[in-house]
């Protein structure tokens, strides 16, 4: 890194920062701050969307993700995301709009219990703290690889989260939001063109294949496609028998000729796991619906999917294809600096000596940074607030003290994630596909379950503590069994990706089976509407907000058959063409 580079980093950012603290000037009340006055258009809807989606950890860790996992990955895009999207603002969404509600899991409450209401808020909690340490992480790799720092990396991390503090205490969603789409800018020109070099260095699709089969028959096959066969390998041919045995507790088989422990995952398995990340993200993630609750009608918040969605099945592919063509150049993991997959990002942009390239890519990755940092910081502060704080301790108090109290929270939220990041050592995607299906997909089914049947109010909590007790057997299974030979759990239960539809089946099959002993909720029945005071006064002054815009007519474009045309291609892509 130069001059030239650094100046590009600080112009592109700097003036995109200060552009945000400038919007902050007409935050005046709650409503401003959490929902942008519901002002947001649906393009600046959808692009904020994206921009939050895909941040440093589409680009860093998501890399490393691919250069293991290759193509498969691409599902979690294409068709998960894309499909939560269309699922969410067409289905979950509406009524929840039209009550005024800021959150979703003040729908939870409506539908459920408040228990189900707090779990939902410190479930996204843990969650999305997890994701901003992934992109700390993703940072101090792009720093101290491209810009050859040391541990001075971790200050210029901190200098980052900071910064995106600053603007997102002081100007809200509509500063978010709008940065976010110059941010959206800055970090897809980058990404453009480091592919652009790296593809041709690599010779393109057919170069990809050449080097991956001359390092490992079938490797291309393997990677290219998404319908192969997940496969781990454990080798312990010095471990003795008793170990062994243990081990295969939790499945695989072992070949006594080689000492090396086999665990096969089939190929569907692994996209339908994939799917319901996606789902899960676009459905469970505040960061997202929050977006949508503050598009200016329910027309905007419909059509923002498309745009959201086109910019998604586009930039997916340049962006996540970094990993594969860094697998490979560099097929083995030992040639990446820190000898770590998820360091291939930066370690090919560190290839090319171009004057002010270097520049482009780190203001890009910090841009992408920048975008959700700003994005979560704000989501859950807004969550604490309402379904916390509002919800359990302080009731009544005026709407500045609320937004006060949720610019507080966004620092110590912020500052909180770096928790997470001694554990992402083992790979940060690996890690997150870990733990994600412990309690996101429990709450994923909530949702569902709460908009598209009749299931009694009383089993939202049940639901949601048995799909998470499952998902916490399954992660304690492979030590247990390990360790003292105990079988706790069935293998294939044991399998992460199995654990997706098995958290869903456990949490469904249970409200359902709960429901058959207790009743049904009667149709259309919500059970909750806030008590009087700032909750349900915010909540009335939204609809309000609401019956003052004028709606798009009818006859434009129809967001469904934009957005439902979206999806289809992302199936296509999956199950066609990268099949």
């Amino acid at each position: 890194m130069n001059l030239i580079d650094w100046l590009i980093v600080i112009l592109l950012n700097g003036s995109i920062i200060v552009y945000g603290i400038r919007l902050s000037r007409g935050v005046q009340s709650s409503a401003d701050w959490f929902l942008a006055g519901r002002t947001l258009p649906w393009w600046l809807v959808g692009v904020s969307m994206y921009a939050t989606a895909i941040d440093a950890s589409d680009l860093v860790a998501d890399s490393g993700g691919t250069y293991t996992l290759g193509l498969s990955y691409f599902v979690t895009n294409w068709v998960g995301i894309v499909g939560g999207w269309l699922l969410g603002a067409f289905v979950i969404y509406p009524s929840i709009y039209r009550a005024g509600m800021y959150t979703n899991a003040e729908y939870l409450e409506a539908r459920f219990s408040p228990s189900v209401r707090v779990l939902c808020a410190f479930i996204q909690v843990q969650y999305r703290t997890l994701v901003l340490a992934i992109i700390a992480t993703t940072l101090y790799l792009t720093l101290s690889i491209v810009c050859g720092w040391g541990v001075e990396a971790w200050w210029g991390v901190a200098l980052i989260a900071a910064l995106a503090t600053v603007y997102t205490a002081l100007g809200g969603l509509k500063s978010v939001a709008v940065t976010d789409s110059l941010q959206f800018a800055v970090m897809t020109v980058a990404g453009l063109i480091i592919w652009s070099l790296v593809w041709n260095e690599v010779g393109g699709w057919n170069g990809i294949s050449q080097r991956l089969n001359d390092h490992q028959t079938g490797l291309a096959a393997e990677l290219l496609h998404v319908n192969y066969d997940n496969v781990q390998e454990l080798n312990v041919g010095d471990k003795d028998a008793a170990t062994i045995e243990r081990r295969l507790i939790i499945g695989g088989t072992y070949d006594a000729s080689t000492g090396v422990i086999t665990r096969r995952t089939p190929s569907w398995l692994v996209a339908l796991a994939f799917m319901i990340v996606g789902v899960a993200y676009s459905i469970v993630n505040h960061t997202q619906t929050m977006r949508m609750f503050a598009a200016k009608s329910e027309w905007d918040m419909k059509m923002s999917v498309w745009v959201a969605s086109a910019a998604m099945l586009v930039m997916s592919f340049f962006n996540l294809s970094m990993g594969v063509m860094g697998r490979a150049l560099f097929p083995d993991v030992g040639e990446l600096p820190h000898g770590a997959a998820d360091s291939v990002y930066p370690h090919l942009v560190n290839q090319f000596s171009i004057t002010g390239l270097k520049g482009i890519v780190v203001a890009g990755v910090l841009a992408a940074s920048f975008s959700t940092f700003d994005s979560i910081g704000s989501t859950l502060s807004a969550l604490l607030t309402r379904d916390v704080y509002a919800r359990l301790f302080v009731h009544d108090r005026d709407d500045r003290h609320y937004m006060r109290v949720g610019q507080l929270l966004t620092p110590l939220i912020i500052a909180g994630s770096f928790l997470y990041v001694p554990f992402m050592k083992g790979g940060m995607l690996l890690f997150y596909l870990d733990l994600t299906s412990t309690f996101v997909i429990p709450l994923l089914t909530l949702f569902l379950m709460g908009s598209l049947t009749r299931v009694h109010r009383r089993t939202g909590l049940i639901g949601i503590l048995a799909g998470a007790g499952y998902g916490v057997l399954r992660l304690i299974a492979g030590p247990i069994a390990e360790t003292y030979g105990i079988q706790i759990l069935p293998a294939v239960m044991t399998n992460s990706f199995a654990a997706y539809p098995f958290s869903i089946l456990v949490t469904a099959g249970t409200m359902v089976a709960v429901s058959l002993f207790i009743g049904w909720l009667p149709k259309g029945d919500l059970s909750h509407v806030e008590q009087p005071g700032w909750l349900r006064t915010s909540q009335l002054a939204i609809q309000q907000l609401d019956a003052s815009v004028d709606q798009e007519p009818a006859a434009r474009w129809p967001p469904l058959l934009l957005a439902s045309g979206a999806f289809v291609i992302g199936c296509w892509l999956s199950f066609v063409v990268f099949w």
